[in-house]
């Protein structure tokens, strides 16, 4: 419990958060509960002695994600990442307090009460934006931190290819998928509550402010994410085109490989059948070497010399060798 504006931080037992709601003036509460909810637990409203602000949601384990302004409260379910993965907290703001519910630590609530001082908050609102605006930088943090990984790994793959810049890459895609897919139903409940109440004609100047830096915050945020989806795409398009640019190396060096050897395939072939021809002209010795090596000799020097004048060779062997060797 932090009381507000002297900032003064207070830990204490659901039965005096209680008793400070009652009386307080300026007050956060942030209580948080067991990661795992157990059937006999007792709804968190009826603790707090709120039964009367229908928040029978609050604290409720998998709750959707929520942004409801309505009279003199307001209801959110915000998401926020820390460390790996993505965590809810519930937040209620009336005009004497703010409320934030969370399962198991939040480094989010932290950072929020470690702005308190800079900050300054005026009054339980302004407190709640606050909230919003960490919760959109625990946002930005993940999404610009994947992205500096992202850029790395291309130009890794650039220098050098290896199996395992695909999996990070994977593991970095997923992790886009997850910031988006949290953070867009929040985004669009938000809006749309948030701009409904900003459209109303008594709403404070001061908090359409607020909205609108909030507003801003959360679409550069979403647009942060939506060029990390996409950088991972183009990621993955180049490892796919690398993989392809090996394979047409390969094949190349099969139809050389192949080109070189045809000759002796044929003369395999050809001397392998059974005719009148070869069992009766064809007894001499020095006719099977001349035709069986010297023939191949003459097309293998001839492979050789096209290869060397068309450079196809060298062109091969620069395709192995590194593009930072040079």
């Amino acid at each position: 419990m932090m009381s507000m504006p002297e900032g003064t931080l207070t830990r204490g037992p659901v039965s005096e958060a209680r008793e400070r709601l009652s009386l307080a003036r300026f007050l956060f509460v942030d209580v948080e509960l067991p990661e795992a909810a157990s059937s006999d637990e007792q709804p968190l409203a009826q603790l707090l002695g709120l039964e009367g602000e229908d928040v029978a949601w609050l604290g409720r384990k998998g709750e959707s994600a929520r942004a409801e302004i309505f009279g003199d409260s307001a209801a959110f379910v915000v998401p926020s990442v820390d460390s790996d993965r993505v965590i809810h907290v519930h937040a209620l703001v009336t005009e004497r307090y703010l409320v934030t519910v969370h399962r198991g630590p939040a480094a989010l609530i932290g950072n929020v009460t470690a702005r308190f001082p800079v900050e300054s908050p005026p009054d339980s609102v302004a407190m709640l934006f606050l909230l919003l605006d960490e919760a959109m930088e625990t946002y930005r943090r993940a999404a610009v931190q994947a992205l500096l990984e992202v850029e790395d790994l291309e130009d890794a793959m650039f220098r050098r290819r290896e199996p395992e810049q695909l999996y990070r890459l994977a593991r970095l895609r997923r992790t886009a998928a997850l910031l988006h897919h949290t953070l867009l139903p929040y985004h669009r409940v938000a809006e749309e509550s948030v701009t409904r109440r900003v459209m109303n004609r008594g709403f404070h100047e001061e908090r359409r402010q607020l909205v609108r830096e909030y507003r801003r915050t959360a679409n550069l945020v979403l647009t942060d994410i939506e060029s990390l989806q996409e950088t991972a795409r183009r990621a993955f398009g180049s490892y796919s085109s690398l993989v392809s640019g090996d394979q047409n190396g390969v094949i190349n060096r099969l139809a050389v490989v192949s080109t070189i050897f045809l000759p002796l395939t044929f003369l395999t072939g050809f001397f392998g059948m059974n005719f009148a021809y070869l069992t009766d002209e064809l007894e001499s010795p020095a006719v099977f070497w001349m035709l069986a090596v010297g023939l191949q000799v003459v097309f293998l020097l001839m492979a050789l010399y096209v290869l060397h004048r068309t450079r196809l060779w060298r062109r091969l062997r620069e395709d192995d060798s590194d593009p930072d060797d040079g």
